[in-house]
């Protein structure tokens, strides 16, 4: 059998090439690899120049080539913060956002057409997602958001789904004390998204009230991020956030047949105590003071 190193190195070398990462003119767009990157960062949405090289893993000096290349094709412009005049700040012109949207339709014919010669595109996929958190582990952010909104509805989806594969009673929603939207937006309490790349990949929820308690639900981590940590941090995460609310205890409930959770809850100082809810499915339920 292959020894790992060889097998990770053959699939650096296929990605390298079916990607043209070494190409000169990335998609047949005329620049490389590293220009067209640094464009759609900004067309992304990250202008900050510092925010840029920290996201690409660029030196300055690399970072600011590539800027003056792009703002002599007349695609970029660059100018001080506003509000800060050390920071500097990149926007597309009309003429970068035309090519921008020019390599977003070709990079999402290419994505296109390597899904077309995946024999099993779920397995494919599902490999990719965790190769992607895995290396990209460092880059995972933890944001609030709307729980209304789709990456939130789209995680809570799949939370939902996993419980009922691994309860043996499966699980409705319908039945749950499923909380309200409006108990996980402040004041009364939030809703945390954890983000890898532009893709939501865990979420954790604060049911409050606006007293001094509140409830942390909905915690929930994607099979590609898992042993990462990422659910210790969104836990920290959310504790904070409960902290700026003024709350002083939480409590949550989960099931013997989520083993990981317990696991969790039980090394991160939340103590067992008696039920709190007729909730049918948690037959465990914790509380830490804050």
């Amino acid at each position: 059998m292959p020894d790992p190193v060889s097998r990770i190195r053959r699939f650096n070398r296929v990605v390298t090439a079916e990607v043209g990462a070494l190409d000169t003119s990335f998609l047949g767009r005329g620049r490389p690899l590293g220009a067209a990157r640094v464009l759609n960062a900004i067309g992304q949405g990250c202008g900050d120049v510092g925010k840029i090289r920290a996201r690409l893993g660029l030196d300055s000096g690399l970072a600011s080539r590539l800027l003056r290349g792009l703002e002599d094709e007349g695609l970029v412009e660059t100018a001080p913060d506003a509000d800060d005049a050390r920071r500097r700040v990149a926007r597309l012109t009309e003429a970068g956002k035309a090519e921008f949207a020019a390599y977003e339709a070709l990079s999402n014919a290419q994505a296109g057409a390597f899904l077309s010669r995946a024999a099993r595109t779920e397995a494919l996929l599902d490999a990719m997602d965790l190769v992607a958190s895995t290396l990209g582990r460092g880059r995972i952010t933890v944001e609030e958001a709307d729980p209304r909104g789709a990456e939130a509805r789209w995680c809570l989806g799949e939370y939902y789904a996993e419980l009922g594969r691994r309860f043996a009673s499966g699980f409705d929603v319908a039945r749950s004390r499923d909380p309200d939207a409006e108990a996980m937006v402040r004041p009364r309490g939030v809703f945390l998204l954890a983000m890898s790349d532009g893709l939501p990949v865990g979420c954790v929820g604060l049911k409050g009230s606006g007293g001094a308690m509140a409830e942390v639900k909905r915690l929930w981590i994607a099979p590609s991020a898992r042993g990462l940590g990422l659910g210790r941090r969104l836990m920290d995460e959310v504790e904070a956030a409960a902290r700026s609310l003024g709350v002083a205890t939480l409590r949550l409930d989960t099931n013997g047949a989520l083993g990981e959770a317990l696991a969790l809850y039980r090394t991160t100082g939340w103590r067992e105590i008696d039920r709190f809810n007729d909730d049918p499915y948690p037959d465990h339920f914790f509380e830490k003071q804050l």
